[in-house]
C-alpha cells in the first residue's frame, strides 16, 4: 500500500484530564496519521483541549459510545482506522504494533489484547469487568469458534474494507462486543496483540456502569446470534419446546394407553401446543437460514466493491 492514510479514531465523553496527552502520545507514534476526537456532549471543556493539540475534532450528540464510532466511520475515510479510548489506558508506542498487519495487508482486524500480559488483572480493581470479559469471551468461543483473548478491549486497528462493510448497531459500550463478533462471523483475518494496559490516573472516572452496560452486552450476543446464526439459534429453542412437550405428553400418552382416557386434557393441550411451537421454530431457523446465507453473498460482493476501490 503506497503512502496509506492512518486515522487514529478518539471517541470521548469528559475526558479532560487525559486528552492532551493522548494526542500528544499518538502525534509522536504516528506522526503521519490524523487524530480526530469525536466529542459526545463533553461538558469539562475536552474539545476546547483536544482543538488546542491539534486533534480534529466533530461534536456528535447522540449520547453513547457505539453511536459515535458509528458516525466516526461513516464520516472517516481512510486505509487503515485504529480506535483507542481518551482516557489514558492504552499505549501510543503500541500503535505502530497494531497498524502495521493492516498496512502489510496480513489483517483486517487487530485486537490490543490487555489480558495476555496480566497487566489488566494488575492495573484495573473494578469488580466484576475481568468476569464480564471472560464470560463475554467464553460465550464468543461457544457461539462461533474463536477464541479471544481479549473481547471488551477498546484498542483495535481495523481495514478500510472492514470498516465500510461494518453495520453498526451498537449504541452504548456494546461497540466492542460487536466488532468482535463481526469479525469472526464474516471471517476477517483476525491478529491479537498483546499490550501493557495502566488503569486511569486519579480523577478519571470510568462512564462504564458494569451490571447495567453488561447486560446491555449480553443483549447484543443473544441480537447477533439470532442475526447471523438463525439455525443454531431457532434450533435451541425448539429443542427446549420439543423436551418441554415430551416431558409433558409422554405421562398423558401413557394414561391414554392404559386406560383409554385422558383425564389431564389441559396438560395434553399445553403438550400438543409446544410440539407446535418446536416444530414452528425449527421451520423458522431454516427459512432465516436461507435468508442470511442470500444475504451473506450481497455482502461478500459489496466488500469485493470497497476492496478493489484502492486498488
Amino acid at each position: 500500500m503506497s503512502n496509506p492514510t492512518i486515522a487514529v479514531l478518539v471517541p470521548c465523553y469528559n475526558e479532560a484530564l487525559t486528552i492532551a496527552k493522548v494526542i500528544d502520545d499518538f502525534h509522536t507514534s504516528l506522526p503521519e496519521a490524523t487524530v480526530y476526537v469525536y466529542d459526545n456532549n463533553s461538558s469539562d471543556g475536552t474539545s476546547e483541549i483536544a482543538l488546542a493539540h491539534g486533534a480534529v475534532v466533530v461534536a456528535e450528540p447522540r449520547q453513547g459510545k457505539g453511536n459515535v464510532v458509528r458516525q466516526m466511520l461513516r464520516d472517516i475515510d481512510a486505509d487503515c482506522y485504529l480506535m483507542v479510548d481518551g482516557d489514558d489506558t492504552y499505549p501510543a508506542e503500541a500503535a505502530p504494533a497494531l497498524v502495521a498487519p493492516i498496512l502489510n495487508g496480513t489483517a483486517d482486524h487487530v485486537v490490543g489484547d490487555r489480558l495476555s500480559n496480566g497487566t489488566y488483572g494488575e492495573e484495573n480493581k473494578r469488580a466484576g469487568h475481568a468476569f464480564g470479559n471472560d464470560l463475554v469471551r467464553w460465550l464468543i468461543k461457544r457461539l462461533y469458534g474463536f477464541d479471544y483473548n481479549d473481547v471488551m478491549t477498546g484498542y483495535r486497528a481495523m481495514s478500510r474494507a472492514f470498516v465500510k462493510t461494518l453495520p453498526v448497531l451498537s449504541e452504548g459500550f456494546q461497540i466492542e462486543t460487536e466488532l468482535s463478533i463481526h469479525a469472526v462471523d464474516k471471517r476477517w483475518r483476525i491478529v491479537q496483540i498483546p499490550i501493557e494496559y495502566r488503569d486511569r490516573p486519579e480523577g478519571s472516572v470510568s462512564k462504564l456502569d458494569t451490571i447495567p452496560d453488561g447486560i446491555r452486552v449480553l443483549r447484543m450476543i443473544a441480537s447477533l446470534a439470532k442475526d447471523y446464526k438463525p439455525l443454531p439459534f431457532f434450533g435451541i429453542l425448539s429443542f427446549v419446546s420439543l423436551a418441554f412437550c415430551l416431558l409433558l405428553g409422554i405421562p398423558v400418552i401413557t394414561e391414554f394407553h392404559v386406560t383409554g382416557m385422558v383425564p389431564r386434557f389441559p396438560t395434553a393441550i399445553l403438550a400438543l401446543g409446544l410440539g407446535i411451537l418446536a416444530v414452528l421454530f425449527f421451520v423458522s431457523g431454516l427459512i432465516l437460514d436461507t435468508v442470511v446465507k442470500g444475504n451473506r453473498r450481497q455482502w461478500e460482493l459489496e466488500v469485493m466493491r470497497v476492496w478493489n476501490e484502492r486498488r
